[in-house]
């Protein structure tokens, strides 16, 4: 197993657009996934397999490479892995996934890095842990996966798999089992070890909205989210940042803590305080760039 993700925003860029991807590069994402799935038409899959090879050979990394493949029981994956693996991108991305999915994935790349002399093991992965209804039934299962360094869910494909007509309740939330998918992929990736996601915000305009969900998502325990458009990356990177406030606590609970050595628990601005404070503490201090 790989160790965690370290990327606050995760910005997809169409894999058969050229300019796209220059401009997800040029952006302050910490992360760009070339997409070969969903941005891509059926018709337009081989130019832009060809297009991303190119792009990963060529490209001066300024942020860490990634390519969503398409989903492995497709005719597509393995001319996917086949055509980016000698370019030696960051990682893949694996859609529409099982746990079971995700070794098979491990095994493709271990014979695909002997062949063209990378580091083995060095090619990590993302697992899109929601999108079919078995995927749903095994996302506790997930510890211990080779090469995985994080789980995201997806709201757009989890509905369609489940035959929904739609996937938000009228006021705007997600309907309950979507809901409960995203907070089986957070528990999922505490389990594995590994970093959890947050989905898309599919209004790349309403960045108000971005920032409100965002902000949530960090505080519920996700550490990245992936994004659809250059303009999402920076209220992205700013929810997923801890503020100077917040650093300050986390500095002084620790600083308690340091000088109450053995204590339990600890009292801080009228507040008792004890061990899974001071771990919340450390792991904001963690995040800190």
């Amino acid at each position: 197993m790989t160790d965690p993700l370290a990327a606050r925003s995760l910005l997809f860029a169409p894999g058969d657009s050229e300019r796209k991807l220059a401009k997800a590069g040029a952006s302050e994402a910490d992360l760009v996934l070339l997409d070969l799935e969903d941005a891509v038409a059926e018709a337009n899959k081989p130019a832009a397999r060809a297009l991303v090879a190119g792009h990963l050979k060529a490209a001066a990394r300024a942020q860490p490479q990634w390519v969503r493949i398409n989903p492995l029981d497709t005719p597509h994956a393995l001319l996917d892995l086949a055509a980016i693996v000698p370019g030696a991108p960051d990682g893949i991305m694996l859609p529409k996934a099982t746990r079971a999915e995700a070794e098979l994935l491990h095994h493709y790349l271990t014979a695909l890095e002997a062949a063209h002399g990378l580091p083995q093991g060095g090619i990590r992965t993302i697992v899109v842990a929601t999108e079919t209804a078995p995927a749903i039934f095994g996302l506790g299962d997930y510890a211990g996966c080779p090469r995985l360094a994080a789980l995201t869910w997806g709201a757009e494909d989890s509905a369609t798999a489940l035959g929904a007509t739609h996937n938000r309740d009228e006021t705007g939330e997600y309907d309950f089992p979507y809901q409960v998918f995203r907070a089986l992929a957070l528990a999922g990736a505490a389990a594995a070890a590994v970093t959890p996601i947050e989905t898309i915000h599919g209004d790349f305009r309403d960045l108000e909205g971005l920032e409100k969900v965002a902000t949530k998502a960090r505080r519920a325990g996700f550490r990245g989210m992936l994004a659809i458009h250059p303009d999402q990356v920076p209220v992205i990177n700013r929810a997923f940042s801890p503020s100077s406030m917040e650093i300050d606590r986390a500095e002084r609970i620790v600083a308690a803590f340091a000088a109450a050595p053995g204590a339990g628990t600890i009292g801080l601005d009228g507040e008792m305080l004890d061990m899974p404070h001071l771990k919340r503490a450390r792991a904001v201090l963690a995040m800190r760039r």
